[in-house]
């Protein structure tokens, strides 16, 4: 099976790389960096997807059993694929964003009919416009299209959403027994996946035909609270979890870019189901708990101390929004 990947290397699409390239698919990479060290088994195809000439250029003589796009954001980037593939592949996977569901949630548990509308962050609303044209060109013009709407999915990141992600801040902080902030009351239960389970189910979709035309989540069925996942991070660094709760709406007008991951993605309580993946996927089963797999990305950032990313402004922020808090409500720390 000939698989093409738009991106490929990034902290959910590397761990299907590898295992695509495990079950013996014929794997491209459609890759713009001259100097990109190619993973073992991938063909690389030296094009920029942002240049739509130059890729029908590389592309010309390529047809796909798959396409997957791991980093189309806006209907520009649909269309452009639209142009490109149509005709040339006979499945289009677009990686969504299960942050694209209903928010506030009417119900928390979470299925693939779940209504798409969040009115809190763009880059969802955007996610939401992507798939609303794709099903459009699949109702239309009979575009293969399956849909893929990972949830929070770690390997190569911290997943908290203050200094956290590409950052070790949070980390070094807990490493000192510094306070740390965790948004709400800490008791909002939440869902991390690891990208080698969320691999197992992309994988298994790669080349269904019975996929076409539908949506999938794929995570983990392991539910935590904030304040679980802040002490198992801790616990695995070796460090202190030393907890000042504050309302997400207050860090939001401290810093307007968490509105969206806040307000409209990490302060509601989710429960996914996924029934619908198990019954496509026979066997998918996500089996890596975050008390091991955080070690991992533990593991990962301790290889190379150049990854180590500690951002001093991020340290003065957390400081100045915990000292202001704190003077109001002195005694919230846990």
């Amino acid at each position: 099976m000939k698989v093409l990947f738009i991106g490929g290397t990034g902290n959910i699409s590397m761990s299907v790389s590898k295992l695509a390239v495990e079950q013996g698919i014929d794997l491209y990479h459609l890759n713009r960096q001259k100097t990109a060290k190619p993973l073992p088994g991938v063909k690389t195809i030296q094009a920029d997807i942002t240049k739509p000439e130059e890729c029908a250029n590389a592309l010309k003589d390529h047809t796909w059993d798959v396409v997957v796009n791991w980093i189309a954001f806006v209907e520009n980037d649909i269309r452009r694929d639209f142009k490109l593939f149509n005709g040339k592949t006979k499945q289009y996977i677009f990686i969504s964003s299960a942050s694209a569901y209903q928010k506030p949630l009417a119900h928390p548990v979470v299925t693939e009919s779940t209504p798409l509308k969040n009115p809190y962050w763009q880059y969802s609303r955007d996610k939401i416009a992507c798939e609303d044209l794709l099903n459009y060109y699949y109702r239309n013009d009979d575009f293969p299209a399956t849909f893929v709407r990972p949830s929070h999915t770690y390997d190569t990141i911290i997943p908290v959403p203050i200094g956290g992600s590409k950052e070790y801040t949070t980390i070094d902080r807990m490493k000192k027994g510094k306070k740390i902030i965790v948004h709400g009351d800490g008791t909002t239960l939440w869902t991390l996946t690891h990208s080698e389970d969320f691999a197992k189910g992309v994988v298994g979709l790669i080349g269904d035909r019975h996929a076409i035309g539908h949506s999938f989540h794929i995570t983990s069925d392991e539910i935590l609270t904030w304040d679980q996942i802040h002490h198992i991070i801790a616990d695995a660094a070796g460090g202190e979890a030393s907890i000042v709760h504050i309302p997400a709406d207050l860090l939001a007008a401290y810093d307007e870019n968490l509105r969206g991951q806040l307000t409209g993605d990490k302060s509601a309580s989710v429960m996914f189901d996924n029934s619908k993946i198990k019954q496509f996927v026979p066997g998918f089963t996500a089996t890596i708990p975050f008390s091991e797999g955080i070690k991992r990305t533990l593991d990962w950032f301790h290889q190379d101390p150049a990854r180590q990313i500690i951002k001093e402004e991020t340290n003065a922020w957390i400081d100045m929004v915990i000292e202001r808090y704190e003077k109001v409500y002195p005694g919230n720390k846990l």
